[in-house]
């Protein structure tokens, strides 16, 4: 589980409604928040724009699973990686190449193993890179249409806050002969460009920037085992696999993963 998205998610919620009620006297104010009209022009209509624009009803549905995507945290990091490619070139180095079907049957990453049967199955180096990377790509555009999906629900939010917006300020002027009404009116009429907000900023664009760094994180780690799986085949000494892959880690990164290598050897 990630933490850090709950929290974000609890805390902005907390700050936003510690906001309305700062200096305030009772909780009934955040009733003035409240307005189903609005809510159903905000999010009704963002969510039917969105169906709109979804290529099928599955589609539409599964994007909106997403969401529960930045709650769950990488099954592995790039140095587990780096140690799980590292063992498994020290058991092709003294056991052969064949060897590491067996391994394959402990892997639990599906790519990764996939990978290693290529390897054991004696495919060619670049038929193999090609292979992989062509999944690399499909799995990006994958997450790229999910992170769109997201990207488009946080422009349509506020829109459509600005459309109800629009609607109660028409509705407004059409009674102004009542003035005791205009402010009551006019409160009701922005709170659908407040709906729209908190609709984009609080979920929307927070969800796709959560999924767009969890792409990168993931196609950085698919690139170590392509690199790593490749450098196996080619036969490479274990130590120069591991100096090759710790290319991808920050010099931060590189330099705590070599103290907990000189821990385990001590």
């Amino acid at each position: 589980m990630d933490i850090a998205s709950i929290l974000g998610l609890i805390l902005c919620g907390v700050i936003v409604v510690a906001g309305i009620l700062w200096g305030q006297s009772g909780l009934s104010v955040l009733l003035n928040f409240f307005d189903p009209s609005s809510i159903m022009l905000t999010f009704g209509g963002t969510l039917c724009c969105m169906l709109l624009m979804s290529h099928s009803l599955s589609g539409f549905v599964n994007n909106l699973k997403s969401f529960s995507l930045i709650l769950k945290q990488l099954p592995s990091n790039e140095e587990e990686t780096i140690k799980n490619i590292i063992d498994l070139s020290n058991v092709a180095r003294k056991e052969g190449l064949l060897s590491l079907e067996e391994a394959a049957n402990t892997i639990d990453d599906e790519f990764l193993k996939k990978g290693v049967l290529l390897i054991v199955d004696g495919t060619d180096p670049e038929l193999v890179r090609n292979i992989m990377e062509t999944e690399l790509n499909c799995i990006e555009a994958r997450h790229s249409s999910t992170v769109g999906f997201w990207e488009s629900m946080g422009a349509m939010g506020p829109a459509w806050g600005m459309i109800g917006t629009l609607i109660g300020l028409i509705n407004m002027l059409k009674t102004m002969s009542d003035v005791s009404t205009v402010g009551p009116n006019m409160a009701v009429a922005l709170i659908t460009t407040f709906y729209g907000a908190m609709l984009a900023n609080w979920i929307c664009i927070p969800i796709s920037t959560k999924l767009k760094s969890n792409n990168a994180k993931e196609i950085m780690i698919k690139e170590v085992m392509v690199e790593g799986l490749l450098s196996i085949q080619a036969g490479e000494n274990p130590r120069v696999i591991e100096e090759k892959l710790k290319s991808f880690l920050s010099p931060t990164r590189r330099a705590a993963m070599m103290e907990q290598g000189g821990e385990n050897i001590g």
